[in-house]
């Protein structure tokens, strides 16, 4: 029997590994590959370009993990050059509605929330004086 036929999480557990899969999709650069991914396959330049920003590194890093988590998919073609391509599973594209709500929420709300941290950080230095 699996595991995922008889149990459900808890995130507010904190031995759940619920914690651990929220950490993963909390991740902003999970966040931007599953968005890049929603148009299709894409190769690692490509994504790497259209993300801006992250280190081959971290991207060679975060797609692992994402195929580990079983997220995305890695299909190597047996050509010259050698060619990679990643892509949604259906898991995936299940976490692709929230990754987009979440995305959106984050754009529309960006201006306002700078401004209360600059409020904030205004507060607290007149407070130290």
């Amino acid at each position: 029997m699996k595991i995922r036929d008889s149990w459900e999480g808890d995130a507010f557990d904190p031995e759940c590994p619920t914690r651990v899969i929220l950490d993963r999709v909390g991740d902003k650069w999970t966040v931007l590959i599953i968005e890049i991914l929603d148009d299709g396959p894409k190769r690692f330049g490509e994504i790497r370009q259209a993300i801006g920003g992250i280190t081959p590194k971290v991207l060679t890093s975060t797609l692992r993990s994402l195929v580990a988590d079983g997220l995305v998919t890695r299909q190597s073609f047996g050509e010259v050059p050698p060619r990679v391509e990643y892509s949604l599973t259906d898991l995936g594209r299940s976490l692709q509605a929230p990754v987009t709500a979440l995305r959106r929420w984050a754009e529309r709300n960006v201006a306002e929330l700078i401004d209360n941290r600059d409020r904030q950080a205004e507060i607290d230095d007149a407070q130290a004086r």
